[in-house]
């Protein structure tokens, strides 16, 4: 692509021409409004305004109505779909990523022309790169401080998600230690309450963390949620490194854009992104993002890990969709800089998505954050660690699960009990 232009590609629906439709689009989010106005010459076009590079039309077919529209133009009309490609100069907003949304993801979706929109991708010129952060640590730094290579790092999220003090929720981290586990996170609804403030939280957790550390030589890494505003979270940041801690968790959707950005400028310690919320930007096909090109803006303003979703999962995201937005957190985004980052699988995952999501993603480079699936094993959360490692080493070896389990008790029972 171009070094000095900003790409983004389109899932488009519209009553009238959707050639019309996308001329429209690039003018409001460039130059154009909605009448001609003074010095909006044929130069100043020229070296301004967005372009329509690429229009497909997938199909026609009647309304589907996905956005509403007061002036009720489209109603008894067929609609056309295609797939638009726009593209916008990078003098005129600079490597600003709070500015790129507002380009590539403002006005347009309110627009009349527009009965359906959804974003499905953005190439950024390697201005960005040079501008952002992006991951400090990513898939290399969390292994190595992890100390896990060649294989999947097993995790867990404490559950109850909320309602354990800080020292219930350090005897479930204790037992999850003992158990040899990789990674444990912060539900992201657990934050600074007063039933588990924050520094306690810390203070306990790490407490357990490093004593199992001393004994082993393994330390787990705890992703701790310090979601706030920025001096919260600069504080919180402060309080982990004190603490010998080696994660820290943000929402992404609750902090926003810049709070992502400036907390990626000043962690010393790895990201952990947790998506929260994503379903009100992505759930209509027809509206919103797709989560390849989301997912870019958070891995270059400095996010280490994202979450995925998981397969066979509780909510309504279909499989290959999930897939595919692991895939996209491994595809390097810069030839320079290549941000790539580890995807976190979890929402309802147990043993039995683990063939799967291997045979699936043909990959080791990831975190499985199973909730129930370890905590609930019949015989406790330290069974439940062992069994997903199980069932792991399983499907990278090619082993069929109900083989493995036959020989290897703690699978066995969690197979009994998972869905």
């Amino acid at each position: 692509m171009p070094t000095d232009r900003i790409e983004a590609d389109y899932l488009l629906e519209t009553p009238i021409d959707p050639r019309r439709a996308a001329e429209v689009i690039a003018g409001e989010q460039s130059s154009g409004t909605f009448v001609a106005v003074p010095g909006e010459t044929p130069e100043l076009k020229e070296r301004s305004a967005a372009r329509v590079t690429a229009l497909e039309i997938l199909d026609e077919a009647v309304p589907r109505r996905s956005l509403p529209s007061a002036r009720g133009e489209w109603d008894g009309k067929r609609i056309t779909r295609a797939r638009v490609t726009l593209s916008w100069p990078l003098a005129t907003l600079g490597p600003s990523l709070p500015n790129l949304v507002a380009t590539v993801a403002g006005n347009l979706f309110e627009l009349a022309a527009v009965s359906g929109l959804r974003l499905l991708d953005i190439r950024m010129p390697p201005a960005f790169a040079d501008a952002y952060p992006g991951p400090r640590f990513g898939i290399a730094g969390t292994r190595r401080l992890a100390g896990v290579e060649d294989r999947p790092m097993i995790g867990t999220i404490i559950k109850p998600s909320v309602g354990l003090d800080a020292e219930a929720t350090a005897a479930l981290v204790a037992a999850l230690c003992e158990a040899g586990i990789d990674f444990i996170k912060d539900d992201e609804l657990q934050s600074d309450g007063p039933d588990c403030p924050f520094d306690e939280r810390v203070r306990a957790v790490m407490r357990v963390i490093e004593a199992q550390a001393d004994r082993t030589g393994k330390k787990a890494m705890f992703a701790f949620n310090l979601t706030g505003d920025l001096d919260q979270m600069r504080r919180r940041h402060d309080t982990l490194l004190a603490h010998g801690a080696t994660c820290l968790m943000a929402s992404l959707n609750s902090v926003g854009l810049v709070g992502m950005i400036e907390l990626g400028r000043f962690s010393q310690l790895p990201i952990h992104a947790h998506r929260n919320g994503w379903g009100y930007l992505s759930r209509h096909p027809l509206l919103g993002w797709s989560y390849v090109a989301w997912q870019k803006l958070w891995r270059l303003a400095g996010a280490d890990h994202m979450h995925v979703n998981g397969l066979q999962n509780k909510f309504s995201e279909p499989d290959e969709s999930v897939i595919q937005s692991a895939r996209a957190c491994l595809t390097p985004m810069f030839d320079h800089k290549p941000c790539t980052v580890m995807p976190v699988f979890s929402s309802g995952q147990s043993v039995r998505q683990v063939h799967a999501t291997y045979a699936a993603l043909q990959s080791t480079d990831l975190i499985v954050t199973a909730g129930g699936g370890i905590v609930a094993h019949p015989d406790g959360p330290a069974a439940g660690v062992r069994a997903m490692r199980e069932a792991w080493d399983a499907a990278i070896a090619g082993i069929p699960l109900e083989e493995h389990a036959r020989s290897h008790p703690e699978l066995g029972r969690a197979l009994e009990t998972a869905a």
